[in-house]
């Protein structure tokens, strides 16, 4: 009987399994409709595999739902950061300063938010612990930003400030009006060189003056050819007619002999073909070669010889005054910017000066100033210190080690063996 019971249960199992799958390929073709989900209303496609429409047993459902593959937002951490979560910048104070000390607090300036070796601020005589007065506010405590989803730790632009932005569009902005006054200029002085130019046309009718101008006009054409021709000979021309002159540049003479063949030696200094220059001394080191050595040392003491020093340091300024908003080029206007340095070092000086005698003056102290140098006084001593081979001290006493009013030695979550 029991047997009977299970082979009609199998049975119909069998039937209502047949009876699904046909449903399934009458709905993937349109015969009938699609399932509709219970708890959004909308239709499920049919050609969505089972293992994803299927309801997990944990799941509560009262009937075919997609639920379990959307995100839960109920249950998303508040403690994660989304894309648009950063740190406050600028920000010093929580709120107004507090009038009372409260127990607990900083025994230096009376802040919550810290303790006394953690104070940044001046260590006062009497802190605000006795003193009850000038109690510093509490310092800005910065969220913990936790970046977890996909989204934030991807983020390329995570902490830009627009108003950044809005500096760059300034100085645009003036670059295009300073080019807008500069082109008007332009122009006016274009059209009083036309006026001008006019007026002497009509003066100068006679023939005489036109074959005078035609003769300083081929005078000039010949001092230009021979000034060309001259910055042709400093530049190694092949050819010297003006028509079809070919100029090559850094070709040695051929007496000279070439750099790459100084040392031979597979461990010679690097050659670069490219820029033909060798850095490194090729006969640096090699006995009986002196005389050669001295006449080529390479070229890497040009970047640190002669007025190259000068030059960098010339620019570093010019690049600090353009920060500052004065408009200089090192290139473009070398005299200016060596008169600002020029002006600039003077009233450095004289400032520090100023200051130095107004310290002095205020504290006294000048006849520190005038003790030998610190060199000889930190090098020699009275104190005699006797040390074995080993550098353990046989005779006198160890220097004292200087400590610091911090914690040192501390280990906070971690154990001294691991450091």
């Amino acid at each position: 009987m029991e047997r009977r019971k299970l082979w009609l249960t199998c049975k119909a199992e069998d039937k209502f399994g047949a009876f699904q799958r046909d449903l399934e390929e009458d709905r993937k073709l349109g015969i009938e409709p699609a399932c509709v989900d219970v708890d959004s209303g909308r239709d499920i496609n049919p050609h969505i595999p089972q293992f994803i429409t299927q309801t997990p047993w944990y799941v509560p459902a009262e009937g075919p739902t997609l639920k379990h593959q959307r995100p839960h937002w109920e249950r998303q951490q508040e403690v994660d950061s989304g894309v648009h979560d950063w740190y406050s910048r600028g920000v010093k104070e929580t709120s107004s300063k507090p009038v009372k000390f409260k127990p607990g607090s900083c025994d230096n300036c009376g802040a919550t938010t810290h303790k006394r070796k953690d104070c940044f601020e001046r260590p006062r005589k009497l802190g605000a612990k006795h003193t009850n007065d000038d109690i510093a506010a509490d310092d800005y405590v910065q969220p913990k930003i936790r970046l977890t989803n996909w989204e934030a730790k991807r983020d390329r632009w995570n902490g830009y400030d627009n108003a950044a932005y809005s500096e760059v569009i300034k100085e645009h902005e003036k670059q295009e009006e300073v080019r807008k006054i500069i082109k008007d200029q332009k122009l006016k002085e274009e059209k009083a060189a036309a006026e001008a130019a006019k007026e002497k046309a009509e003066n100068s009718a006679d023939e005489g003056t036109d074959e005078k101008m035609g003769e300083d006009k081929g005078e000039g054409d010949e001092d230009d050819e021979d000034k060309y021709a001259e910055d042709a000979d400093m530049q190694t021309s092949v050819d010297m007619d003006s028509r079809t002159r070919i100029t090559v540049r850094n070709l040695r003479i051929r007496e000279d002999t070439a750099k790459y063949l100084y040392n031979l030696n597979e461990n010679a200094p690097y050659y670069d073909p490219k820029s033909r220059s060798m850095r490194e001394n090729p006969l640096a080191g090699v006995k009986g070669k002196e005389q050669q050595a001295a006449k080529f040392s390479g070229e890497n003491f040009v970047r640190y010889s002669g007025e190259v020093v000068a030059a960098n340091e010339a620019q570093v300024f010019a690049w600090s005054a353009r920060c500052q908003g004065i408009d200089v080029h090192a290139l473009a206007e070398p005299t200016k910017l060596e008169q600002l340095q020029k002006d600039f070092k003077s009233e450095k000086k004289d400032v520090k000066e100023e200051t130095k005698q107004k310290l002095l003056e205020k504290y006294g102290g000048d006849e520190h100033l005038q003790a030998p140098p610190k060199e000889l006084l930190l090098a020699q001593s009275e104190a005699y210190v006797e040390y074995s081979r080993k550098g353990a001290i046989i005779k006198g006493e160890e220097r004292p080690l200087i400590k610091s009013r911090f914690e040192e030695d501390v280990y906070v979550t971690i154990a001294r063996g691991r450091i």
